[in-house]
């Protein structure tokens, strides 16, 4: 069906929107720091993403799209990059709304640092792997830069929000890699998958995320100082 990709992100940001109205979480409130990170973060990974469709990384099934492409890009990919992190932009504030537990700054440290070794493992055994190298590389960056450089003081709740976000995550891209939307060229990754979901996607995922979640505290931080 030409509206596959389509009716996927329409149905990523439903409930998020419709629920932005809540009394007690307000989440629309929270737009005006949302939108300019979500803008900012958008042109990095369509960079990325029109880097990897004109290599070979991916590619999608024109039977799912409605055939209008944009620099080389599906509109619905370019949608995925509005709906998903809006999406889990909600998760992220609904979290710090209703579950006061985090984890202390010791065991956050503990967290980056294991993703920082594997990260820099990975790199090293699959270097020649195209969608490995940029990914890994991009996460490597960001956990370093956050924990170490701007010493940020939200990567544990961060950490809290992506393992929730991992239940829409593996049911959005589990539908866009099972049906499937979005086809991927083994080649250039690990060839590892969760289900019909590549390992990458999961740190993809995280890195997109991360750099959301971060403009979305510094806007924020900026209106309240």
């Amino acid at each position: 069906m030409k509206y596959t990709y389509l009716l996927i992100n329409f149905f990523t940001v439903l409930f998020p929107v419709a629920l932005s109205f809540d009394k007690r979480v307000q989440f629309y409130k929270s737009w005006k720091f949302i939108w300019p990170g979500i803008v900012l973060t958008g042109f990095v990974f369509l960079f990325w993403d029109m880097l990897f469709t004109t290599n070979g990384v991916w590619s999608f099934d024109d039977n799912r799209i409605i055939g209008t492409k944009l620099l080389q890009l599906p509109v619905e990919e370019m949608l995925f990059f509005l709906t998903v992190p809006f999406a889990c932009l909600f998760i992220y504030v609904c979290l710090n709304y209703y579950v006061k537990w985090q984890p202390t700054n010791k065991y956050t440290r503990i967290i980056t640092n294991l993703l920082i070794i594997f990260s820099v493992t990975v790199i090293v055994l699959y270097y020649n792997r195209l969608y490995t190298l940029v990914t890994f590389s991009l996460l490597l960056i960001l956990l370093a830069a956050l924990q170490y450089g701007f010493k940020v003081k939200w990567l544990n709740r961060f950490y809290i929000m992506y393992v929730v976000a991992l239940v829409p995550f593996y049911i959005v891209n589990g539908l866009l890699t099972s049906i499937p939307v979005v086809l991927y060229n083994d080649l250039e990754n690990m060839a590892i998958r969760t289900g019909t979901i590549p390992l990458e996607d999961h740190f993809y995922c995280m890195a997109m995320l991360m750099m959301n979640v971060g403009f979305f505290e510094y806007f924020k931080g900026r209106q309240t100082t």
